[in-house]
């Protein structure tokens, strides 16, 4: 992962890697969400106690909230397996007819970016989901036969970022729907903690308050951040996780103490100083910070606008008095600026 990217949300096969290493097994050692957590654990008892494969479940919300590994708690407390896939993976309705023709009992079948499910994929999860049936088709053309398959009670999880973008005829057939929201500091320190005791470093309180104010809201980005620090400090430091091993690693990693990166910085400091605090097209702004538009739009943009630095309007993208604040500029005296 470049160093620029060290605050994106996403994750590569290397980072899920990393972060299986620190997930949760349990639904009680699950830091954060309580709400969304209390109501999973009543699904799961309830299933528990009759001795059936919970409901199906839709985790909806931003990328690096736990979604994927609020899914292996799900197979772990159901006492199932758990198969993963993606809605992009899924492109013919016989990819989906082969994952489904191996499922068990209890078996959670795990579906990361659902939205993204193509239309005759989609159609036979229907059947699966409602029915535990699939129609397996056998040939083309006129002599072509479906063959019923029955499939055991299982239980379909899928986690989107984008739940405007699901059928209703896919959302409705969830039983439980849950919705993450960006975690407190003081969760995110709780994350932390947890993070620095499995990796065999305990971390200074100062230093996982301090990670935890630049973590946006996002315990991936804070386990990120924190082995970016346990580096530091065997590298350069003395080997503890501390305040001066975590400033020095925010340092090199460009993060500053809103937790903005150095993409978020080109972006702000273009709308400000080269297009005087905007309206600016977000194709415009890209070229100015020599990026991609879907770059800008869906790796810095969010945070910049959750966190009031920047505003979206029908004629473009705007900088509002904090972002000139943040940056130490002085702010435009035409009084246009958004606040």
């Amino acid at each position: 992962m470049a160093e620029d990217e060290v605050l994106t949300a996403g994750a590569d096969e290397v980072e899920r890697a990393a972060e299986a290493a620190l997930r949760p097994r349990r639904l009680e050692d699950f830091v954060g969400q309580e709400v969304v957590r209390e109501q999973l654990s009543l699904v799961l008892d309830a299933a528990r106690a009759r001795g059936t494969a919970p409901d199906h479940v839709l985790l909806s919300g931003p990328p690096g909230l736990g979604k994927t590994t609020l899914a292996m708690i799900i197979a772990n407390e159901a006492e199932g397996a758990l198969r993963l896939t993606s809605g992009p993976a899924i492109q013919h309705a016989g990819d989906l007819a082969a994952i489904l023709s191996s499922v068990q009992e209890r078996d959670v079948l795990f579906i990361d970016e659902i939205h993204r499910l193509a239309r005759p994929a989609e159609e036979m999860l229907y059947l699966a989901m409602e029915d535990f049936r699939v129609d397996v088709v056998v040939g083309k053309g006129p002599g072509a036969t479906a063959i019923p398959l029955t499939l055991p009670r299982f239980t379909v999880v899928g986690a989107t970022t984008r739940a405007g973008l699901l059928p209703a005829p896919l959302r409705d057939r969830f039983g439980f729907t849950g919705h993450l929201e960006f975690y407190s500091p003081a969760e995110l320190e709780q994350v932390l903690h947890r993070s620095a005791r499995l990796l065999g470093a305990p971390l200074d309180p100062e230093a996982a308050r301090e990670l935890a104010s630049r973590s946006r809201g996002t315990p991936r980005i804070a386990n990120r951040l924190l082995r970016r620090v346990q580096d530091w400090a065997q590298v350069r430091g003395t080997g503890a996780l501390d305040l001066e091993a975590t400033h020095g690693a925010l340092r090199v990693f460009e993060v500053d103490g809103l937790g903005l990166d150095r993409l978020d910085r080109a972006v702000l400091r273009a709308l400000c100083e080269r297009f005087g605090g905007g309206p600016v097209g977000l194709t415009t702004l890209a070229v100015a910070v020599g990026e991609e538009p879907e770059t800008v739009e869906t790796v810095a943009e969010p945070f910049l606008v959750r966190e009031g630095l920047v505003a979206r309007t029908p004629r473009g993208r705007v900088a509002t008095a904090a972002a000139y604040d943040h940056l130490g500029l002085a702010r435009p005296d035409d009084g246009a600026l958004w606040t």
